[in-house]
């Protein structure tokens, strides 16, 4: 395959610009008691919507897209007004906000993993590039709000997810698929399985740590 056809077109990059700002001012026009205003719920939908492709471009050498085209800033910025607009709408609606979550990871994987790999990056690369596109968004969200790293948290397997959707890619287009079809299989399968592990509560288990018990011999004595 070719440079130009790894490389994900630019609506793509877009399309995943807009809903990441839209998933990014849902999440924070919904975080009431923080008191954000209007510029903090429109910085917060930008920041989910850049974040990805800035850390992306950032590991791969390559001028920041969120830079150079005037659509993706104007995309990202008019998505997360309209997710302010329409989150009293759906205050209640927790899985839509799950869900358009998933569906941005595994866009914003999809669009870093075979950018990488157009770019001549190894397969281990390429998945690291992809992983970190997938979750940057949420992670510059996170260091705004001050709220501890989402895909550090027991119960969520952000990066799990991620990095299965992205596994994916590479492995099709290693054995000839075009990235017209491994793309969206990378974002279906993200998605899934990020909302699996939500709905039956998949999780790793939490660290603790490792206590000894020690016996007691018939004196009473530790053993």
């Amino acid at each position: 395959m070719t440079i130009t056809t790894l490389q994900a077109p630019l609506w793509i990059e877009l399309l995943a610009a807009g809903l990441g700002g839209l998933q990014g001012a849902l999440f924070a026009a919904g975080e009431r008691h923080r008191r954000i205003d209007v510029l903090g719920v429109v910085v917060i939908g930008l920041s989910v919507s850049l974040g990805g492709s800035l850390l992306r471009d950032i590991l791969l050498d390559q001028p920041p897209v969120v830079i150079w085209s005037n659509s993706y800033l104007l995309v990202a910025g008019a998505s997360a007004v309209v997710g302010m607009l329409v989150q009293p709408l759906l205050a209640r609606a927790d899985w839509t906000l799950t869900a358009l979550d998933a569906v941005v990871m595994g866009l914003f994987g999809a669009i870093g993993a075979s950018k990488a790999l157009s770019l001549g990056a190894g397969e281990a690369g390429a998945l690291v590039v992809g992983v970190v596109g997938a979750i940057g968004g949420g992670m510059l969200r996170d260091v705004i709000l001050s709220l501890p790293f989402s895909f550090l948290q027991v119960g969520t397997l952000y990066a799990v997810a991620a990095a299965t959707g992205a596994g994916i890619l590479i492995v099709l287009v290693g054995v000839g698929t075009p990235v017209a079809v491994a793309g969206p299989v990378c974002v279906i399968v993200t998605a899934t399985v990020r909302l699996v592990a939500v709905r039956f509560e998949w999780r790793f288990p939490e660290q603790r740590p490792l206590r000894l018990r020690r016996r007691l011999g018939r004196d009473g004595e530790a053993a």
